[in-house]
């Protein structure tokens, strides 16, 4: 496994931004600015990155609880912060397994430091980019067993990869090593709310030297999921998914469209 590039703190980068949407402190002035100038550009960007942790949550549940998945490739994770995927997870069954991926050094070092388990289960992260789909299957593969349906979870990271063709194999490669009864889960950036400022939102990211980034329709998310079965109630909102009714937590419309399916 080979560690990602040095640590810029004078370039935004998205994890540490996301951090510093949802309230955390493991972020850089760089950072803070772009998400400022974000959230002018577009209020609802702080509620729909708590609203896409939170949808995180009531999936990995799900996998974890009804569909009796053990096994999860979060591919982007992001920094640590409450109820990360394995703590969910082994919140549900103890014995899941999880390896994480991120490309950010800041994420490196708290993950080593925080990213624990439960003595029945496992957790694991590499540093690598989900653009080599088939360099984290080798590494993850210490830690998971491909044999058994795997949840890939690639939130809020195929936007980062901005040519449809590779995105579309990059899903297609992580699909392709697990076995039916496996899932995917999805969410990505639209502009089917508030479109002209997220539009916006994304140029301005752009042209700060951070990582490009990109919206894509519900039609191009739905393609991802070619072959599989597509959970009800599809690809929306994320918190229009399965929203947990005796505590809903953010129920407002959001940019961020999500969706889970299963490898029939």
């Amino acid at each position: 496994m080979t560690d990602p590039a040095q640590l810029n703190t004078d370039v935004p980068h998205s994890a540490r931004v996301w951090n510093y949407l949802l309230g955390g402190k493991d972020n850089f002035a760089a950072d803070r600015e772009a998400a400022d100038y974000a959230v002018r550009l577009m209020p609802e960007l702080i509620l729909s990155a708590r609203a896409n942790r939170q949808f995180l949550g009531r999936a990995v549940r799900f996998l974890a609880g009804e569909a009796g998945i053990r096994q999860f490739l979060d591919v982007g994770t992001g920094l640590p912060t409450a109820d990360n995927t394995h703590e969910v997870a082994q919140g549900v069954a103890a014995d899941a397994r999880v390896v994480y991926v991120d490309n950010d050094p800041l994420v490196l070092a708290h993950a080593r430091a925080l990213l624990t388990s439960s003595p029945e289960g496992a957790t694991d992260y590499l540093a690598a980019d989900v653009r080599d789909p088939q360099a984290i299957l080798r590494a993850a593969a210490t830690t998971l067993d491909f044999g058994r349906p795997t949840a890939v979870v690639l939130s809020g990271i195929l936007n980062f990869v901005m040519d449809d063709a590779e995105a579309r194999s990059v899903a297609a490669q992580f699909l392709a090593a697990v076995p039916a009864g496996s899932y995917l889960v999805i969410s990505h950036p639209t502009t089917e709310v508030n479109g002209a400022a997220v539009e916006e939102s994304m140029r301005q990211w752009n042209a700060s030297g951070a990582a490009p980034i990109r919206t894509r329709t519900v039609e191009e998310i739905r393609g991802f999921f070619a072959g599989l079965e597509l959970l009800d109630p599809g690809v929306v909102t994320c918190t229009a998914w399965r929203p947990d009714l005796e505590h809903p937590g953010i129920t407002e419309v959001v940019s961020e469209f999500v969706a889970v399916g299963r490898k029939p």
